[in-house]
């Protein structure tokens, strides 16, 4: 089994994890204003992956460019892994391919201290995602631990490219955002709540 097997139910039952539910987690965060260049892309590329309709054109054309504004805002001092390799314990089932990778280090040419990991959802259910993020979660918590890596916080997201719901793992502990944040509509919240993230101060 892999991240992409594993569900919600058996992810809190596996890992002896407390969620915990909460609506507008994260919306009390700032808003960031973003550049103009992706004011521009976004104009231009969500009406297109509204029309394409598929998982590989919301990932290419929303979700790639949200994570690089975020790179943008931090002076290119993050980096960023999309579709990497991630087995830090087989026997535990923390192991596959991860997404994207958001990682508090500027290396980019090995992952560091990976802080916000993101899944796409699949078929636009953001609900299916879930037990997938957490687990990736889970595996950049022990990941860190290992490599002796003071990272508090680990957060996530399911993202439907348009549609946003956000996680934090403290401990065995997962805070889950009840609310949806959209991209169409909520761009800078967007974009602030990952900062915040990178920050750990969300």
């Amino acid at each position: 089994m892999s991240y992409s097997d594993l569900k919600l139910k058996q992810v809190k039952t596996e890992f002896g994890l407390t969620l915990i539910e909460q609506t507008g987690l994260f919306s009390h965060l700032a808003a960031v204003d973003f550049s103009e260049y992706f004011a521009a892309t976004l104009a231009e590329n969500l009406p297109l992956a509204i029309a394409i309709n598929t998982e590989k054109a919301r990932s290419e054309l929303l979700i790639a460019n949200v994570l690089l504004e975020l790179r943008k805002q931090f002076k290119r001092q993050i980096s960023l892994f999309s579709g990497i390799e991630f087995n830090v314990d087989k026997d535990k089932n923390l192991n596959g391919y991860c997404d994207f990778i958001v990682s508090s280090s500027a290396e980019q040419l090995f992952l560091q201290s990976p802080v916000i990991l993101i899944v796409e959802a699949k078929n636009e259910n953001m609900m299916s995602g879930l037990g997938q993020c957490i687990a990736e979660m889970l595996a950049a918590q022990l990941y860190n631990q290992k490599e002796h890596t003071e990272v508090k916080h680990i957060y996530g997201a399911v993202t439907s490219g348009i549609y946003w719901k956000f996680m934090k793992l403290n401990a065995t502990s997962v805070f889950i955002d009840l609310k949806d944040y959209s991209l169409e509509e909520q761009p800078s919240k967007i974009i602030g709540i990952l900062s915040a993230m990178i920050r750990q101060t969300a």
